[in-house]
């Protein structure tokens, strides 16, 4: 059993997360409406706070900018081999560039932990005309 918390601490069987959207083609404006969910590890883990960012990649640069970022305070012991969910709702700007061949967006969430590797997940979305 310690030596599964010790795994846990370097990522070896912790906790994992993904983000399921109702719908990831979207329009500027669109509220964003899914739900975590949460899958334990081999160990109970502490969850301290869900945090999701909205991700802009300029597809030629490669360069990535953080649009919007939401943090969900989830004060909960995740147990071995359970299963979680929390609700997510997130407002897409206005004024998001739709898009196209050099712009693409993805969701980035992160699990953080009192003590422990965090847990990542990420999902594309498209954004449309109306």
């Amino acid at each position: 059993m310690l030596l599964r918390k010790y795994m846990s601490l370097f990522g070896v069987g912790s906790a994992q997360i993904d983000l399921v959207l109702k719908k990831d083609v979207l329009t500027p404006g669109d509220p964003v409406h899914g739900k975590f969910l949460i899958k334990g590890g081999t160990v109970a883990q502490e969850l301290q706070q869900i945090e999701c960012g909205l991700v802009m990649v300029d597809l030629k640069t490669e360069q990535e900018a953080v649009l919007d970022k939401i943090f969900i305070d989830v004060k909960t012991r995740i147990q071995p081999d359970g299963d979680d969910e929390v609700p997510f709702t997130f407002q897409l700007p206005t004024d998001v560039p739709l898009s196209n061949k050099h712009i693409s967006y993805h969701f980035k969430t992160k699990l953080v932990f009192k003590q422990g590797i965090e847990s990542w997940d990420e999902d594309m979305i498209k954004v449309v005309k109306k």
